[in-house]
């Protein structure tokens, strides 16, 4: 068990988990324009604009809507993208470095599911509600994968605790270690976020699905929270795959900076390069093919401890 985080760290994480989540919207933005062939010098400004814009965007009122359920929804997904990455440890240090890290951060996952239910539910809308249960739907099929994905690394590490697993890399990242469990969690952590491939709870088909009727200062935050989780699966990578802090030159803050950058980068390049994925055949890829493939890893991985 390391050092606790300092104060000033604890303080300072959830401001570096927002500046990553900004970089990761505005290189979204800057793959839209390029795609539509637009100017990108400007693009990377686009989160701030849009930000500014829904700040002064009047908040719409929806009869017979539960206001309480649907904006604390909304504001619950960036809260648990924050109490994720508490069991990040930042050179060597988490602001809460649990002996179940992994057990805290896959709660996380769930809360999500939590709140982006009630965000489609409360609103009192057709539109909010299909894309709610479309959400639910794929949870359940990315939820095992997901789970089996860090129970392997884990397994290789021999705890639960995200610091020991960051250390037990100290010859050899996971990532080539168990390459099918990076996979399928860098798929799940998209997945998490409703984002890319995995977007139908915010689909276009559905009007915005289930943030259809947020507006405002409401879908600023439900947005943000979508950026933040996104960015807060990309920085759990680091740990678990990607051998933590450890790098030579630089200190192990930044080892751990940069490469949650290069796998937020990645991940937001593949939102725009894959096609979005009907839940159904989600499902049936998530079952039959990730939940066995991942259970191989798992087993693979287990024998290599055990003889080794």
């Amino acid at each position: 068990m390391g050092d606790p985080m300092p104060l000033w760290g604890m303080l300072l994480l959830p401001i570096g988990l927002l500046l990553l989540g900004y970089g990761g919207a505005a290189w979204s933005a800057i793959l839209t324009a390029r795609a539509a062939g637009s100017p990108v010098s400007l693009a990377a400004a686009t989160p701030a604009r849009e930000t500014a814009r829904l700040l002064v965007e009047q908040r719409r009122t929806i009869p017979g809507a539960d206001t309480l359920l649907w904006r604390l929804g909304g504001a619950t997904v960036p809260v648990a993208a924050v109490l994720a990455v508490l069991v990040l440890p930042v050179a060597d240090r988490a602001a809460a470095d649990l002996s179940i890290g992994v057990v805290w951060f896959n709660a996380m996952e769930v809360l999500i599911w939590v709140a982006v239910w009630t965000v489609g539910w409360g609103a009192n809308s057709a539109w909010g509600l299909v894309g709610a249960y479309r959400f639910l739907i794929q949870g359940l099929a990315y939820a095992l994968p997901h789970m089996f994905a860090l129970t392997t690394a884990a397994l290789g590490a021999g705890s639960l605790r995200v610091s020991d697993i960051a250390q037990a890399q100290e010859n050899l990242w996971f990532a080539a270690l168990m390459p099918v469990a990076f996979g399928v969690y860098l798929l799940s952590a998209m997945a998490m976020a409703y984002w890319g491939p995995f977007d139908p709870a915010v689909a276009r088909d559905l009007a915005g699905g289930a943030a259809a009727e947020l507006t405002g200062v409401d879908r600023l935050v439900f947005r943000s929270g979508r950026y933040l989780m996104l960015t807060a699966a990309a920085a759990m990578a680091v740990p678990l795959f990607l051998g933590g802090g450890a790098g030579p030159l630089l200190p192990g803050w930044a080892w751990t900076v940069l490469k949650t950058a290069a796998v937020l980068a990645l991940l937001v390049w593949l939102g725009h390069r894959l096609p979005t994925v009907r839940v159904d055949r989600f499902t049936e890829i998530g079952w039959v093919v990730l939940i066995p493939a991942t259970l191989l890893q798992a087993l693979v991985v287990a024998i290599v401890v055990l003889v080794v």
